[in-house]
């Protein structure tokens, strides 16, 4: 575990907007455990294929264990709603368009080429991902890669209070933390 000075939130400052581009308020003294998850970029086929396995994570699992799930995008807040309805994700989501969460927080930036293993949470091959991923790109209302393609993200676990529980910082785009695995260390049902 390791103590924050203020509080976590200090992390969700300024740069994190919603999607009507509100920021968000820093959560002093939360006390609810909170997951986090950063994203690499909206329309990379993985981190799509990964919050869809998210998005099945019932509310009423989250809640009898008192944890919020959050997802932070680095995509501008425009995608937030379009990408929610292309994952089905409808638990808690803010973008960071500048990275500076991913910057304090030392999440990497390029790929490390080190074997993740097969990812439970990616359906897609490489071919038919990209070609998804790309088509997203030239047919969505906003013509923009939605991110840095190379800045990886991770998964932490947070509260309450101002502690970090957990801290997994993906080294390239399979390395994500298995959902399961993640839900367990907090007490939360398996999906």
């Amino acid at each position: 575990m390791h103590s924050i000075s203020s509080c976590y939130a200090q992390f969700l400052v300024p740069p994190v907007t919603t999607k009507e581009n509100q920021t968000l308020m820093q959560r002093q003294g939360a006390l609810f455990r909170t997951l986090d998850f950063t994203n690499a970029h909206f329309l990379c086929y993985i981190c799509k294929e990964y919050v869809e396995d998210l998005a099945k994570i019932p509310k009423s699992f989250l809640q009898e264990a008192n944890v919020t799930l959050i997802v932070i995008g680095q995509s501008s807040y425009h995608h937030i709603e379009p990408f929610c309805k292309l994952t089905g994700y409808s638990h808690e989501i803010y973008v960071d368009p500048g990275r500076e969460i991913y910057k304090r927080l030392g999440m990497k930036r390029g790929e490390e080429v080190v074997s993740s293993g097969q990812s439970p949470h990616v359906k897609s091959n490489l071919l038919s991902g990209s070609l998804q991923s790309l088509w997203r790109a030239v047919t969505g209302p906003l013509f923009d890669f939605q991110g840095d393609p190379a800045q990886q993200g991770g998964t932490l676990i947070l509260g309450p209070g101002n502690i970090i529980h957990f801290i997994h910082r993906d080294r390239n785009r399979l390395d994500h933390k298995p959902i399961n695995s993640v839900l367990q260390l907090v007490g939360v049902q398996h999906v």
